[in-house]
């Protein structure tokens, strides 16, 4: 039986605001600033995987916000053998957050789809990102006004997959879960802790791992039109 959606929650990194794309131009900004000489190709294909790795490590309460900007840098220096003192570093990790917000690429197909949607249901943001990068990640990409409401895990002291950061969204936005539907990129903290709450939820495989039999799955935002 097809559900009687109401309100529509997103995920922002890695969903709507193409984190990857960003990120990369950050660092290649960054790294001309202070002078830093290496192959901006080969320090993305090792940072990525530990950025992530830090990301779950973050969520589960393992390490620190401080901790995940400087170690996730530090890892990755180390790995290519490029020596850098730990002051620099943690320059990076401050310029990184800086510059990040002044790039802001969405995924294709982003104003289309919210533009379909803002007038049948209402849209809320749901993110584990820091409070202070998100919101400006929003304003500067132009998305800010769609949402009715803002969650991050900073207001609510847990991240998802955490039942806590869902119910507190859900009481926000005044929404049920059986009305509910949650669209984000991690199979562990955006579908998952959706689902386990009694919310209906779409995968978004943008990378197109093609990982998921359990889940209603999209590779392109456009197909959300499919379900909504």
């Amino acid at each position: 039986m097809r559900r009687h959606i109401k309100h529509v929650f997103f995920d922002l990194d890695h969903t709507l605001w193409d984190f990857d794309k960003n990120s990369g131009l950050t660092f290649e900004k960054i790294f001309k600033l202070s002078d830093i000489e290496t192959n901006l190709e080969d320090f993305l294909e090792v940072y990525e995987p530990i950025n992530l790795k830090y990301w779950k490590l973050y969520r589960e309460e393992r390490v620190s916000k401080a901790n995940l900007r400087y170690s996730r840098l530090k890892e990755a220096f180390d790995i290519l053998e490029v020596a850098i003192e730990d002051k620099t570093i943690n320059h990076l990790s401050v310029a990184y957050i800086d510059y990040l917000t002044t790039f802001n690429h969405l995924f294709e197909g982003t104003f289309e789809i919210l533009d379909y949607l803002k007038n049948k249901y209402e849209l809320h943001i749901i993110t584990n990102g820091f409070e202070e990068a998100q919101e400006r990640k929003m304003k500067n990409s132009n998305i800010r006004d769609y949402f009715k409401t803002i969650t991050n895990s900073e207001m609510v002291g847990v991240k998802k997959p955490n039942p806590k950061i869902f119910n507190f969204a859900l009481d926000s936005a005044n929404a049920l879960p059986e009305e509910s539907i949650m669209i984000g990129d991690s199979l562990e903290a955006d579908i998952e802790g959706a689902d386990n709450i009694g919310m209906d939820t779409i995968y978004f495989d943008y990378r197109n791992l093609n990982n998921t039999k359990d889940y209603k799955r999209i590779t392109k935002l456009k197909s959300i039109e499919n379900y909504l």
